[in-house]
């Protein structure tokens, strides 16, 4: 069968293109920082038998920190999926950093926030994008915002407030979703806001989110990296997202996933196979000795 053949010989080119950069890290130490939508889950967080088998396997091998734009609330399921009990995840693109370990109450505490004050940037954004929704996470992991957004990624029911609110509040994360705009057009309406002094990544549909300057999972895993000691050249990230970007420029190894856009691919060292075909699968086995 011609489309099976096809599959097949994609799916060796992809392990030997993996190979190449995996091979020097087996045998080592390594940190390895995983993104979770589109990476560890699909996009509707589904996460395959297979890639849950690995990614424990992983968490007791290595040190495996999961690296998500999601709040802490929405993080632990996968924390917990992962079997990681001794660790750390990396919470809120960066913002937030959680020590997982047995002693903590509930499991976890959180070791480290980088927060903002959002004011200027939500009120320029108001002005060029005023049907926008807005959410702000605070460094408690809970949520508010403008009436009627709520997702899944927040982990938490956010409290509806008014924006002028919101403007007064000190975050670690600020969300700007426009649901009448494609990520181009909301690409173009950031630009043209010049909204400044907070990082941001847009992602797969008009989504914003917004950091304090300097933040990222790069930033967040660069400070675990340090504290642990593992060399640079000993980690290993992968990601599908803009918001992962960082990350895979700052990993030894970079992956991103194949599904990824062609602007995330040509930050990482290499392209695994996309989430529908558990890529971070092949990724995982290809550091193990």
């Amino acid at each position: 069968m011609p489309g099976v053949n096809s599959a097949t010989d994609t799916l060796v080119s992809t392990r030997e293109q993996l190979q190449e950069h995996l091979q020097p890290l087996r045998g080592q130490k390594l940190l390895i920082g995983l993104d979770v939508d589109g990476t560890l889950v699909d996009h509707d967080g589904a996460m395959t038998e297979p890639m849950r088998t690995a990614l424990r396997r992983a968490a007791t091998e290595q040190t495996v920190v999961i690296s998500t734009g999601r709040s802490i609330g929405a993080t632990l399921p996968i924390v917990r999926a992962a079997g990681i009990t001794d660790g750390y995840a990396v919470c809120s693109n960066g913002a937030v950093t959680l020590r997982i370990h047995e002693d903590a109450d509930d499991g976890w505490e959180v070791i480290d926030t980088r927060s903002f004050q959002p004011g200027h940037a939500l009120a320029t954004l108001r002005e060029v994008a005023p049907d926008a929704h807005y959410a702000v996470e605070l460094a408690d992991g809970s949520f508010r915002a403008t009436p009627g957004f709520q997702d899944a990624s927040f982990g938490v029911q956010a409290i509806e407030s008014d924006l002028d609110e919101l403007m007064q509040l000190e975050a670690v994360r600020v969300v700007v979703h426009v649901p009448d705009l494609s990520p181009q057009e909301f690409s173009k309406v950031v630009a043209e806001s010049g909204v400044h002094g907070v990082e941001y990544a847009i992602g797969w549909t008009a989504w914003l989110d917004m950091a304090a300057p300097g933040i990222s999972k790069a930033s967040a895993l660069e400070q675990i990296r340090e504290q642990l000691g593992i060399e640079q050249a000993h980690t290993l990230a992968v990601g599908d997202g803009f918001n992962d970007t960082e990350m895979l420029t700052w990993a030894g190894v970079g992956i991103a996933m194949g599904q990824a856009p062609q602007g995330v691919k040509d930050s990482a060292d290499a392209v695994t196979a996309s989430v529908y075909a558990d890529g971070t699968v092949l990724v995982l086995e290809g550091v193990r000795d």
